[in-house]
């Protein structure tokens, strides 16, 4: 691959190109993997329902190793009960526990949740900061985490947010090798406009839901198919006529 421009119907990505791939010419594919996504989810955003920064934060938390669909069944009773970081850091364990049981990892999670509203509280007046150092050093938040609160809530771009779906889209779209989500992200933000990134991490997982799921993917109907390499993907083996011969004709039974 050069460093030409990736229009539809120019160089199709491919394995072999793709080893040959600069860094600026990946760039531009990446650039038109944006666009694209751009164009094919307009309206795509975080799924996890929230009214502030700080049910954002709490609910993405919980959504580790759970669907956005059970965290959002969720979350409704929880803030009720629990409107505030004040409220929800003086929670008693196993309150909070059987509130989001259903979340699985729920002690664990518990564990966080009341740790990372503690923190607030005691660090930030009650406010979730808008920086990334400063989110990272509350309990259970990681750089994913953080990505999506800074984001979703604030808009700034800060990083892409890389979760189990990213990752493995973005392997198979060759931008990225890693299967650890930091490394992964590091790739990335090298490859994908900046203007992009809070986006980007929505319409993939749109993408991966509609037309590129891990098993099937549905190459044939894909925007994306010639800037993708189809990396781990088993190219389909043509469907093989069956042969039918011509039955016999029966033989009339004589009366």
């Amino acid at each position: 691959m050069n460093g030409s421009s990736h229009g539809r119907g120019e160089g199709v990505a491919t394995p072999a190109r793709l080893a040959r791939e600069t860094m600026a010419a990946k760039k531009l594919r990446a650039a038109a993997i944006a666009g694209r996504l751009a164009g094919a989810y307009p309206a795509a955003e975080c799924s996890l329902d929230f009214a502030n920064p700080f049910q954002l934060l709490v609910a993405t938390i919980l959504s580790a190793q759970c669907t956005d669909k059970r965290v959002n069944m969720v979350t409704g009773d929880l803030f009720r009960r629990w409107p505030t970081p004040a409220a929800l850091a003086a929670a008693r364990p196993r309150d909070l526990e059987a509130v989001i049981r259903s979340t699985g990892f729920y002690r664990a999670k518990a564990k966080n949740i009341l740790g990372c509203c503690q923190g607030l509280v005691e660090r930030h007046g009650g406010e979730v900061p808008r920086s990334l150092p400063d989110l990272v050093r509350l309990p259970g938040v990681g750089r994913k985490t953080a990505n999506v609160v800074l984001g979703s809530a604030f808009g700034q771009a800060e990083g892409i947010v890389v979760d189990t779906h990213v990752g493995r889209i973005t392997r198979r779209l060759g931008l990225t090798r890693q299967t650890d989500a930091v490394r992964a992200e590091r790739d990335l933000v090298k490859a994908v406009p900046r203007d992009h990134w809070i986006a980007f991490s929505h319409r993939l997982i749109e993408h991966g839901r509609t037309i590129c799921p891990a098993r099937g993917p549905r190459c044939e109907a894909c925007p994306l198919a010639d800037l993708c390499p189809r990396v781990g993907v088993k190219a389909k083996s043509p469907r093989k006529l069956a042969q039918r011969r011509p039955r016999p004709a029966a033989k009339r039974r004589r009366p």
